[in-house]
């Protein structure tokens, strides 16, 4: 069905936008079919966790309505005042779909809450019966759909209506259960079976929340990206290492990164600009908009000396932009990030290290710049 409704609606050359559009056009048909036959089987058989169900389809509709307008607004081009596009609008439909799970789950557990606290007569009936078995396959479906499109396209937003739509097939299982257990047992669980369900809602939409609302707010890459940035950099001859990478994401297919990559001091100004310029322009042609800005590294010992005092005090601990200056007395300047819980200070990390320089280089002293990670990089090869 799903590949049918691909062949269907999606044309050679479509982009992204025109699945993402796809899928919301069919949650929201399906999404109002079940609102419409849950209510009219709540209405029949009396049951408040029907009902609950019919309006918590309707909110299913109203997320694909969002989805679909956010699929919409994501794919404006860029212009004067958003020069890195509109992708993020994506994210924020997302956020706003857990944020609606989250209301419905709520208002679950209440009404629930009070349908324990005064339970009321559940009507069997085939219409009912009938309806909650057809829309579990429904949603079943649904699930599946979702995950298919968002793996295709990368798409957090509809993993959450995956997510979403995999609740709704617990939800409306718990009250067909619910609803058979009283017609045999006499035992009206029509209550507790919405609010264990709810609970389930609320949980999983709260961690959808989480997920929809990290890039927005700037999520670190994750450590096999850094790895592979890392070493596709480091393949380059003439790279020595590389440093202070930072990816900034700003909608899928929308991602610019910097970062700092070590050459030779011995390397002209024309030899540094082509190693750099080739970085460049292949991580392009990879969909990654990459600024590099080169380092020399000088090869005169202190960057070892300097690198053995750090693993002393912790492994963990990253060196980068070694430089020595002026004459006897010489200053070692570089930068040094830190991992969380670091046993020492940065005072006796600087004083730790100038010692260690004054042995070989009689009066010289480290100058210590301490930066922020903003993803981690293992050791560049030249302070190995």
């Amino acid at each position: 069905m799903t590949e049918l409704l691909i062949k269907r609606f999606i044309k050679d050359g479509d982009d992204r936008s025109a699945y993402g559009k796809m899928a919301g056009k069919v949650g929201i048909a399906c999404n109002v079919l079940l609102c419409i036959g849950k209510f009219i089987a709540g209405v029949l058989s009396g049951s408040l966790s029907i009902s609950a169900d019919a309006v918590n389809n309707l909110s299913d509709a109203s997320s694909s309505i969002i989805s679909l307008i956010g699929f919409k607004l994501s794919e404006k081009s860029a212009d004067s005042e958003h020069p890195y596009g509109h992708g993020r609008y994506e994210y924020l439909a997302g956020f706003m779909v857990a944020a609606l799970i989250i209301v419905i789950g709520a208002e679950l557990l209440r009404d629930s809450i009070r349908k324990i606290i005064a339970p009321t007569e559940v009507i069997f009936g085939i219409v009912p019966l009938v309806v909650l078995i057809v829309s579990i396959l429904v949603k079943l479906w649904m699930m599946h759909f979702y995950r298919k499109i968002a793996r295709k396209i990368n798409s957090d937003t509809l993993k959450a209506s995956a997510a979403d739509s995999r609740n709704d097939v617990f939800s409306t299982s718990a009250v067909l259960t619910a609803l058979i257990i009283a017609h045999f047992a006499n035992i009206n669980l029509d209550g507790i079976m919405g609010a264990a369900v709810a609970v389930f809602i609320l949980i999983s939409g709260i961690g959808l929340v989480k997920e929809t609302l990290d890039p927005l707010l700037g999520k670190a890459p994750s450590a096999e990206t850094v790895e592979e940035i890392r070493a596709k950099i480091l393949a380059y001859d003439g790279v020595l290492g590389t440093h202070d990478l930072m990816v900034h994401d700003y909608g899928p297919g929308r991602k610019f990164a910097s970062v700092h990559v070590e050459v030779s001091a011995d390397l002209t100004l024309v030899e540094c600009h082509d190693i750099i310029d080739k970085i460049e322009r292949d991580f392009l042609k990879g969909g990654l908009n990459m600024l590099v800005h080169p380092d020399p590294v000088s090869s005169d010992g202190a960057s070892e000396l300097v690198g053995g005092v750090l693993k002393e005090i912790d492994e963990r601990i990253t060196f980068h932009d070694l430089r020595a200056i002026g004459s006897p007395p010489l200053k070692v300047l570089f930068d040094c990030v830190l991992p969380p819980n670091c046993p020492s200070t940065h005072d006796e990390i600087t004083a730790a290290v100038s010692e260690k320089l004054n042995e070989k280089f009689e009066g010289c002293r480290a100058v210590i710049t301490f930066d922020d990670g903003y993803a981690s990089i293992p050791q560049t090869s030249h302070q190995e």
